[in-house]
């Protein structure tokens, strides 16, 4: 399967937050990328992960030879990059099949996805439906917008005294502001939009109350996620 970039891609290099994390977002990526749903429609999609709350496929291989080739250069300009070549640990379709009521605690908080600062982590847009976006978070009780190895022990400490408390989050996604977490960006889900962040910040999807989980590729809240990190 070849991929090509849309002749009219747009880039907006963008600093988030008090602590101005970097963010890509990237309108009109691929050049076909109903090409690429219709793809993920006749891939066997599974549950890979207890973290993510739906189910993935591996996404095909030149979708990572296309980030490589062409994004390469603009990665390793706006995130400060050190190496020479890109490696991905993940390059997955995900879709969003958990019913609100079903998430496990850690789903209805802003996560991060690694604690190394130099790790990045993209999300492609493939639905055309109003299903969200993804949004960007400072948790108000430490002031963190990203957590890294230094701060992982007083922000997980600090969370898990609150998981118990009066303001322990509810049976469903988050999606704005909380009485823990404050929301500090957010953007649209956008077909054919992609999102590049450090792997370290906080983060969620944007989904609102009333979802109604779709498993089909082709109307469902359909994703293609990456993992990249700089090597030599």
């Amino acid at each position: 399967m070849i991929l090509e970039t849309h002749p009219d891609l747009r880039l907006r290099k963008l600093s988030i937050g008090a602590e101005q994390a970097p963010l890509l977002v990237i309108d009109n990526f691929i050049a076909d990328p109903d090409r690429l749903v219709r793809k993920a429609a006749g891939t066997q999609f599974t549950v890979p992960s207890r973290f993510y709350p739906g189910i993935r496929a591996e996404a095909p291989p030149s979708y990572r030879q296309l980030i490589e080739t062409r994004l390469k250069d603009v990665l390793f300009a706006h995130f400060g990059l050190q190496g020479r070549s890109l490696r991905f640990s993940m390059s997955h379709y995900s879709l969003v099949t958990t019913p609100p009521e079903k998430l496990a605690a850690i789903q209805r908080i802003p996560h991060v996805d690694s604690l190394d600062g130099s790790g990045l982590a993209t999300i492609h847009y493939l639905f055309k439906a109003d299903l969200g976006g993804t949004a960007f978070y400072r948790h108000r009780k430490t002031g963190f917008e990203y957590v890294d190895e230094v701060r992982a022990d007083t922000y997980f400490r600090s969370l898990e005294s609150e998981n118990d408390g009066p303001d322990m989050p509810a049976a469903e996604y988050i999606n704005g502001n909380t009485a823990l977490f404050e929301q500090i960006a957010s953007e649209d889900g956008v077909f054919n939009r992609m999102l590049v962040y450090r792997r370290n910040s906080l983060h969620s999807g944007c989904i609102a109350k009333g979802f109604v989980p779709d498993p089909n590729p082709l109307t469902g809240r359909l994703s293609v996620n990456c993992f990249i990190d700089a090597v030599a």
